[in-house]
C-alpha cells in the first residue's frame, strides 16, 4: 500500500461502505457491502486506486486482464498508467459478432495479471484465470482494489494464483 494508504482507505471506505442486507456473488448474506462503483465513477479516486495498483504489478507483467464489469474501469486506468496492453475479460463469450470471451489485446503467450474490483471468495477471478490459461496465457497474479476475504489461505492459491490488493477489509475496518 502507498504511504498515503490510510487516507486512501478512509476515503474509499467513506465513499463505498453501505450497510443493510446484501447478497454478493459468493451468495453469503452480508450486513455490509462495498459498492466499488462509487469510487470507480470518481475519476480522481479511481486514479488513486489504480496508481496504488501499479506498485503491485510483477515486473515481468506483459498484459492486463480487466474482469467484467467492475475490473474494467480500474484496468483501463492501470493500462493507461503503465502502457501495458489490456484484454477485457467477459464472464461468457458473446453469442454474436466475433463471439469473443476476451476483447482487445491478445493474451496467448503473455504473462497476464488479472484486475478485479472487489474479491470475496475469488470465484470470478479463478474462472477467468482458468479461461485465460486455456488460451495459453500465463496467469499467476490477481490485483484488486478491495480484498474482502477474511481467512488465512486465499482460495485462489488452490489454482496457483497470488492475490494482491490495494486495500483489505481489515484495513477498511481499521479506519472506521
Amino acid at each position: 500500500m502507498l504511504t498515503d494508504g490510510t487516507d486512501l482507505a478512509r476515503e474509499v471506505d467513506a465513499r463505498c461502505r453501505l450497510t443493510g442486507e446484501f447478497t454478493p456473488r459468493s451468495g453469503a448474506v452480508s450486513q455490509e457491502y462495498f459498492d466499488k462503483y462509487r469510487f470507480e465513477a470518481d475519476p480522481l479516486l479511481l486514479r488513486r486506486v489504480a496508481e496504488a495498483m501499479v506498485t503491485l504489478l510483477p515486473s515481468d507483467t506483459q498484459g492486463l486482464g480487466g474482469l467484467e464489469l467492475g475490473g474494467v474501469p480500474i484496468a483501463t486506468v492501470l493500462s493507461s498508467l503503465t502502457g501495458l496492453p489490456l484484454g477485457l475479460v467477459r464472464r461468457q463469450a458473446k453469442t454474436y459478432g466475433t463471439c469473443q470471451l476476451i476483447e482487445g489485446a491478445e493474451v496467448a503467450g503473455r504473462r497476464v495479471v488479472l484486475v478485479k474490483d472487489v474479491i470475496s471468495t475469488g470465484g470470478a477471478a479463478r474462472a477467468a484465470a482458468e479461461e485465460l490459461r486455456r488460451r495459453e496465457a500465463q496467469v499467476d497474479t490477481v490485483v484488486c482494489a478491495i480484498d474482502r476475504f477474511d481467512g488465512e489461505i486465499h482460495p485462489l492459491s488452490e489454482v496457483g494464483v497470488q492475490m494482491l490488493s490495494v486495500l483489505t477489509k481489515r484495513q477498511l475496518d481499521a479506519v472506521r
